[in-house]
């Protein structure tokens, strides 16, 4: 039975030290202070959580080294890509005294471009934006689906989160195809149709032959993944973003019933972004201090006036259709009004309009798989730099939505926080990205912010709704809300492939229970 290992003997430190500085070099292992803190600096309120050290390997070769010799030393490693994945944790592990392996510095190759398959491999590093400006130098006829986050985000650690996007290619995860794994054993897994020595289908045929294995590195602790094929997507000859805008809070329930129709009958072949007025409004402006008090949500009449002063509803929808020509496509958005415009209620903004405001550009961006920048001002609407994700799921329904908006405002107001909330919507469930910010200078604030976090979990799950994508400080408290044996499962994987512990004990509270064994 594997088991979670406490800090060290500084000998045994000092001989991993030693031999990884043999097998990377002198100069990518580093052990300066200075450089060690910023890897253990997150945005959640129980704080930074200290590292020991931070490792650059180059290639697969030299991560499959390092895994065993952090086997033989009994040292913990916690492997990062590219970004800062803020707002779920930064780069910070779980717990203290884990090396990071730095993988995006040196491993951030783009392998493979393949034009007429449509696909790219790419290593770790390989951000969204340099996979965006590849395709452009190139002049590629090829488009790939990336987040709204930053554009130093990368495609194959976003993948890993059960990350998503917007257009037709939204699901990362399924429009990946084909990975290389250093499992914590140090044995190399490729996966698919890749098990195949000198395989020419890896990164075309997805489920391979034999169990498909690929799921197991998504939101665990397994393996360390160094290349991962990911699948393009056509560029159409014309997109065409549409928006609307809905004055009330329960217009949210008229909004599901539309984009379940719409999705269901795949009449919007993009995502639906329904996007309420603080999370537009906080890309540009900052919480009234001067109308309202920080230490409670903003009150409904202050958001009203905000609401008039930035020309915005109370929720704002968004799409984009693809057509081979302009009447194609406005053809295409005349049928969707008809729909989201039938009760009277919804504000029609073209393209054209939306474009000129920076609130509403970074939609038209996201569908067309253009890295942007534009919404992390959001982060900054209250001051003190704390800030997370929750991400409850909400079934495309009218009346659900609405006892789950009224489920959020109720949590929040409790604890003082204001409701910022995107629904991203497929065909039967959004995720609904709500965004928590708080002053994290303040004590006070960081146990009311971590309170409000495990309310959410303990009242969505209360009501048969789990929340996916917890930042590092809450994967274990969510995951313990699981049963059916769901990580007793997890668990029992980990001392098969990581039978030590060396990789991110901890994360997604997978190799907590070794403790008491």
């Amino acid at each position: 039975m594997a088991t979670v290992m406490s800090a060290r003997p500084k000998s045994a430190v000092d001989a991993f030290v030693s031999a990884v500085r043999d097998v990377v070099g002198e100069r990518w292992i580093d052990m300066a202070a200075q450089k060690v803190e910023r890897y253990g600096e997150n945005l959640m309120p129980s704080g930074d959580v200290p590292v020991s050290g931070v490792i650059y390997p180059a290639d697969t070769e030299q991560v499959r080294q390092i895994v065993l010799l952090a086997n033989e030393h009994h040292v913990q490693l916690h492997p990062v890509s590219t970004g800062q994945n803020i707002g779920l944790g930064s780069r910070a592990p779980v717990q203290p005294g884990q090396f990071v392996l730095e993988l995006g510095r040196r491993m951030n190759r783009i392998i493979e471009i393949n034009e007429e398959l449509a696909y790219a491999v790419v290593e770790p590093g390989v951000s969204y934006q340099a996979l965006y400006d590849e395709l452009e130098v190139r002049g590629h006829p090829l488009m790939l689906d990336t987040t709204s986050g930053p554009p130093q985000g990368g495609p194959l650690g976003n993948t890993l989160d059960k990350g998503a996007g917007y257009t037709p290619y939204f699901d990362h995860f399924y429009m990946s195809c084909g990975m290389e794994v250093v499992l914590g054993n140090g044995n190399v897994l490729r996966t698919g149709d890749g098990a195949l020595e000198g395989s020419k289908s890896w990164h075309i045929s997805k489920y391979g032959l034999g169990p498909y294995l690929d799921g197991l590195f998504l939101q665990s602790n397994y393996g360390i993944v160094t290349r991962m094929g990911v699948w393009l997507m056509p560029k159409p000859p014309i997109t065409r973003a549409f928006f609307f805008s809905f004055p009330d809070d329960d217009d949210i329930g008229e909004i599901m019933e539309v984009s379940r129709h719409l999705k269901l009958n795949s009449l919007v072949p993009t995502l639906l972004k329904v996007t309420n007025d603080i999370y537009a409004l906080g890309t540009e402006a900052r919480f009234p201090v001067d109308r309202a008090d920080l230490r409670k949500s903003i009150p409904d009449d202050v958001r009203a006036e905000m609401q008039v002063e930035h020309k915005i509803g109370s929720w704002v929808v968004s799409g984009a259709v693809y057509g081979a020509d302009d009447d194609a496509v406005e053809n295409h958005i005349r049928l969707i009004r008809s729909f989201f415009e039938r009760s009277g209620k919804a504000t029609y903004i073209p393209q054209e309009i939306a474009d000129r405001n920076p609130m509403l550009r970074i939609h038209s961006d996201s569908f067309v798989g253009k890295p942007t920048r534009d919404e992390f001002p959001l982060y900054e609407w209250r001051p003190g730099g704390g800030a997370t994700w929750i991400l409850p799921v909400t079934p495309i329904h009218g009346e659900i939505a609405k006892e789950h908006q009224q489920l959020s405002r109720r949590i929040l107001g409790r604890f003082g926080f204001d409701y910022i909330c995107e629904h991203v919507v497929g065909s039967r469930m959004s995720r609904a990205l709500h965004v928590l910010v708080w002053n994290r200078e303040d004590p006070e604030e960081n146990a009311r912010a971590k309170a409000c976090f495990e309310a959410f979990i303990d009242e969505y799950a209360a009501a048969g709704y789990p929340v996916s994508r917890p930042p590092t400080e809450f994967q274990p408290y969510a995951m313990n809300r699981l049963g059916h044996s769901f990580l007793d499962t997890c668990n029992d994987i980990k001392d098969a492939l990581d039978p030590r512990g060396v990789l991110s004990p901890g994360l997604y509270g997978i190799g907590l229970h070794r403790d008491a064994n």
